[in-house]
């Protein structure tokens, strides 16, 4: 089974794709936006502050109720839905990390 979307899970990701276009320092001059893919309902989340602005990474705090699992009383988010994949939204399209850094290779000036 896959473990639940979180921050460790987004860290391990992100050393990963460390240095490509699967993280946002390396893709966002070519337009990629981060986001999260809910696989189960194929719905496309764009990465947000928990106020509601778009965020320049992947945040969990600004994902809708319908995905969270785990919560503070804060209202910081501590888990989401194990079907959510973290990636990129770009053109209304969603890229996986892999994806966005194999496009950012392809693209490149």
């Amino acid at each position: 089974m896959k473990p639940l979307m979180n921050e460790q899970r987004l860290l391990r990701e992100n050393a990963v794709h460390a240095g490509t276009g699967g993280i946002s320092r390396g893709n966002a001059g070519l337009g990629f936006r981060p986001a999260f893919l809910d696989f189960a309902t194929l719905t496309i989340y764009p990465s947000r502050f928990a106020d509601g602005r778009p965020a320049p990474f992947h945040l969990l705090d600004g994902l809708p109720d319908a995905v969270v699992t785990d919560r503070l009383p804060s209202g910081r988010v501590v888990a989401a839905k194990a079907s959510l994949i973290s990636g990129f939204e770009r053109g209304g399209f969603f890229y996986t990390r892999r994806a966005a850094a194999r496009a950012c290779d392809q693209w490149a000036p």
